[in-house]
This record gives C-alpha cells, sequence and structure tokens, in this order.
C-alpha cells in the first residue's frame, strides 16, 4: 500500500469550492475545478510517494512490475494496463453531451481511423485508442444530469405541453411512431438541421419553456433545464436533442450507469466517478467541439427507458458496483456508531479514495495504511484481500478495482 496522489484538471465547467476543500486548500480556488483524476491515464498518471521509493508514476510501477501490480491473470486480460479511471467529479455547470461505443465499435472505429492516417490528437478524431468507454457515477452531493432516451408517449406530452407552434409537426410524427425509430427519426431531423432553422426554433422552444415555469405544471424541471442550457448554449442543437433525454436527480449514494450508446450530460452537482480508461466521446452537442453526426448516430443507442441506477451488493457498511468488466466501485459508509472492519471485497489492483473523514486499511500480512480525507492510496494485486475501517467517527471511501 502507497500514498497516491492525483491530479487536478481545471475545466470551465468545474467548481471552485468541493475540490479546494476536499484536498484542504485555499478556498476559492483561483481556477474552477473539475476533475480529480487517480489512475495510470497515459496524459495524467497519478504519482506515488513511498518513503523508500521515490516520487514515481502509477504508469512506472506498473511498467517496472506489471506482475506484481495487476496479478498474472489480470495483466495478461489488460495487456499490462490499468483499465480503469476513477475521478472525483464536481460540476458547477453542465458537460456537454456525448455518448461512449461499445467495445465492438470501438475497436473497429479505432483501425479505422488510424488506417486513414487521423492523428490522435486531431480535433475530429473520434477514437484515440480501441477501447469502449462505460462509467459510473455515485453521487457524493445532490447529483443532477441528463441520461438516456426518455419514453417516447411521455416526451410527446412533454411537447404537447411546452405548446410551441414551430415544434406541432415534430410533435405530431414522434406521436405516430412513440417508439426508438420515432425516436432516431426525431433526433437526427434536429441534429441536422441548418443552423439558420436552429436559431429560429431554439428561441420559439424557450419561449415555451418560460410559458411552462410560470404556469408550474408538470415538466417544470425539465423546462427550467432547457432555459438553462438555452442560455448558456445558445444556437446549439444539443438544446433541442435535450428535450429527448430523463432528467435524474441523484440523492447522495446513490449510483448512476452509463452504458454504451447512452446519451448523457451531468448539469450539476459532485460525484465519484469511475470508467473504463478510455478517451472515446462522441459528441451530441451543447459544445462547441467536434460533432461527427454520421458517428454518433451508429454509435447512440435510442432504446427508450428509465436510467440505470445500480442497487449495488453486500451488506453492513460496504456496497459494491460491478457493472462492467472493466470496473468495479466500492462505497464504504461509516457512521461513527462503533463499527469494526469489513471487507473490502475487491481484487487485484485497486485505488482508494476517502472523501469524509479517515479510514484504515489492513491486509492479511498485518501492513496497515491509514487514507484521510482527499488522500488516496495504492493497493497492488500482491496486497492480496484487504479490509476497511473507520478511523475515530465517521467516515466515507470509494475503493475502484476491474470488474473481474
Amino acid at each position: 500500500m502507497e500514498v497516491l496522489r492525483g491530479s487536478v484538471r481545471t475545466y470551465a465547467w468545474g467548481s471552485r469550492t468541493h475540490l479546494a476543500e476536499l484536498l484542504g486548500e485555499e478556498v476559492p480556488s483561483p481556477h474552477p475545478q473539475a476533475e480529480l483524476w487517480l489512475g495510470a491515464h497515459r496524459d495524467e498518471p497519478s504519482r506515488l510517494n513511498g518513503t523508500d521509493a521515490g516520487d514515481r508514476t502509477l504508469a512506472d510501477v506498473l511498467a517496472a512490475d506489471p506482475t506484481g501490480s495487476l496479478g498474472p491473470a489480470r495483466r495478461q486480460r489488460w495487456s499490462d494496463r490499468l483499465p480503469y479511471l476513477l475521478k472525483v467529479l464536481a460540476a458547477d455547470e453542465p458537460l456537454s453531451l456525448q455518448a461512449h461505443p461499445s467495445a465492438e465499435q470501438a475497436a473497429a472505429g479505432y483501425a479505422r481511423e488510424e488506417a486513414a492516417g487521423v492523428p490522435r490528437t486531431a480535433a475530429e478524431r473520434n477514437y484515440p485508442d480501441p477501447l469502449p468507454k462505460p462509467e459510473l457515477l455515485c453521487a457524493l452531493t445532490e447529483f443532477h444530469a441528463l441520461a438516456g432516451f426518455r419514453d417516447a408517449a411521455q416526451t410527446v406530452r412533454l411537447l404537447r405541453a411546452l405548446d410551441v407552434r414551430a415544434l406541432d409537426h415534430h410533435t405530431e410524427l414522434l406521436a405516430a411512431q412513440p417508439d426508438a425509430d420515432g425516436l432516431r427519426a426525431l433526433f437526427t431531423t434536429w441534429i441536422t438541421l441548418p443552423q439558420r432553422a436552429v436559431d429560429e426554433l431554439v428561441p420559439a422552444l424557450l419561449d415555451g419553456c418560460v410559458a411552462l415555469v410560470r404556469a408550474h405544471g408538470e415538466f417544470t424541471t425539465e423546462a427550467r433545464t432547457l432555459l438553462d442550457l438555452g442560455e448558456r448554449y445558445p444556437g446549439d442543437a444539443g438544446v433541442l436533442a435535450a428535450l429527448l433525454l430523463n432528467r435524474v436527480v441523484l440523492a447522495p449514494g446513490q449510483c448512476l450507469y452509463q452504458p454504451a450508446g447512452s446519451p448523457h450530460a451531468y448539469l450539476a452537482g459532485a460525484g465519484v466517478e469511475l470508467m473504463a480508461n478510455s478517451d472515446n466521446v462522441l459528441r451530441c452537442g451543447l459544445t462547441p467541439k467536434h460533432v461527427d453526426v454520421p458517428e454518433l448516430l451508429r454509435v447512440l443507442d435510442f432504446a427508450p427507458g428509465t436510467p440505470t441506477l445500480l442497487p449495488g451488493e453486500g451488506h453492513g457498511p460496504v456496497r459494491r458496483y460491478t457493472p462492467s468488466e472493466y470496473f468495479s466501485l466500492a462505497r464504504a459508509a461509516f457512521s461513527g456508531g462503533g463499527e469494526g472492519e469489513a471487507e473490502l471485497g475487491l481484487e487485484g489492483p485497486r485505488i482508494v479514495v476517502t472523501v469524509e473523514g479517515t479510514v484504515r486499511l489492513r491486509s492479511r500480512r498485518g501492513q496497515t495504511h491509514d487514507v484521510p480525507r482527499g488522500s488516496a492510496a495504492w493497493l497492488p494485486a500482491c496486497d492480496g484481500p484487504v479490509t476497511v475501517a473507520p478511523v475515530d467517527g465517521p467516515a466515507l471511501a470509494f475503493a475502484a478495482a476491474d470488474g473481474l
């Protein structure tokens, strides 16, 4: 077990308070802090600061001892890579609307772009690596998001409640085919509209949202969200696309899973995010970045339904969430009521981060390591099974591993 030091990413949508408070830094921070990265991502691997080993990156450690770090079977399965990336995310403003490819789509897209000679750092590159990017978010605060296509019949009700004449034709098209095919047709129509048409339709939509909010009726939350997005992203067809998505509010502790093809946008809040270690993103809108519409339409899953909230497994203070072979998340929550040690229940290479109080990790070999708030630890596969316990009061920590 070793201390692991992550890196903070500063994006415009981040928070000036949440990560600064977590890390014990000055509040407010000089710049919006969006994500704390913990892992071996090629762009910014975390660093280890062992008492006798100096300052190394986690990527260096994996390269020097892949068998001890990952374990023999996992080394083979993951080709000497750490398959996940753990983040603490803090959003004060909405992120872009996006989706991620499946494993098959990612491999094919990467091979296609490599063959075409598209530079991996090019703005129009969709697949900088051949891996999928499913992701999970566990809320630390009340967390707001758009996730997956809403039931089409319910969207028809929303469109009719908005009562926007310019949308009448689109509303009736979806009403005539309230299923995945109807959603695909309407989404495609909106995302491919000429800019002049978008510039006319979005303001009309926002006028309808104002009227709906004033009426205090059903879909008020959705209307407020569209007003916010329309103000932040004027002239963006993603505002129209957001009309079709589920509006989600997570309570602290709830976990939202984003499988391949699911359109989503995080709107506001703080959470622990765990994802496959990939950079493959297909953007749908709410961004000035490249939107590849044909490729996006190949990747998106238009099947309507409710977002995937994971119930978790386990009993006692530790709950585990394993929706993908690429990652598993354990949430260890201690009330300070005298709980003892609990099995972490994760194997292989693990990363632990504490967001409240202090936890003590103990391996079966008797090694212990305390992880206070805002700190993280690296547990290689060779450490074997580990228990977790609170130190002097309530504590909340998260551990990441693969899902094998």
